[in-house]
């Protein structure tokens, strides 16, 4: 099976971004470390799209989300500046609206995995196996709360094998000591808020 027309459109943007964070980067080692997620999200959702049928739609979504990935990868999360872009484009500073004291886009980044993965993983698990919506839906909450998990086991992992500056820069936590917590919970509460959604776009169906 090959893909559909837009989905080598959304793929080509998204490898361009990609391609684009990587002019001049500020920090090379780390953003690699955090790139190569990129990598490997589009490998399999190309390798899933070719195997399953996939709706354009689901595959737009994971493609944005690795996108912003890519984008939040060069600045190491920590260092996005978002605040100074808002500024610039609205003359408004989130930081200052809402009392920031840390750079917020790493849990951005948390809670849209839990927002663009679901309608993939839960029409996917309903292709696969006899699951009714409720069922599809509760296992795809798992498997994003579980993969959540695995990511943060992993990003310790690297960083015991970084230098104490280099883990740092890696992390990001910024100084939260329940920063990793915080971070699945966020991906969860993404997933789990998209159930209205997701069930009235199964309404739909049947009264379609």
């Amino acid at each position: 099976m090959t893909l559909r027309r837009a989905q080598r459109v959304t793929l080509a943007l998204t490898l361009a971004v990609f391609a684009a964070t990587w002019w001049r980067p500020l920090w090379p080692l780390e953003q690699a470390l955090h790139g190569s997620l990129a990598v490997v999200g589009l490998s399999w959702l190309g390798a899933h799209a070719r195997r399953w049928p996939t709706r354009d739609s689901d595959f737009a979504l994971v493609c944005a989300f690795i996108a912003i990935h890519s984008i939040g990868a060069r600045w190491l999360y920590s260092n996005v500046p978002y605040d100074a872009w808002f500024q610039a484009l609205f003359d408004w500073s989130p930081t200052s609206a809402f009392g920031w004291r840390r750079n917020h886009f790493d849990r951005f980044i948390h809670i849209l995995y839990g927002l663009t993965f679901m309608p993939l993983l839960c029409h996917h698990l309903r292709q696969r196996w006899p699951l009714n919506a409720r069922q599809a839906f509760a296992l795809a909450v798992l498997l994003i709360m579980a993969s959540g998990l695995v990511y943060e086991w992993a990003e310790w992992g690297v960083a015991l094998a970084l230098s104490p500056e280099q883990a740092e820069a890696y992390n990001g936590q910024q100084g939260d000591i329940w920063d990793a917590h915080k971070d699945m919970l966020l991906a969860a509460l993404g997933a789990l808020a998209l159930w209205p959604w997701l069930g009235r776009e199964r309404q739909e169906a049947r009264d379609g």
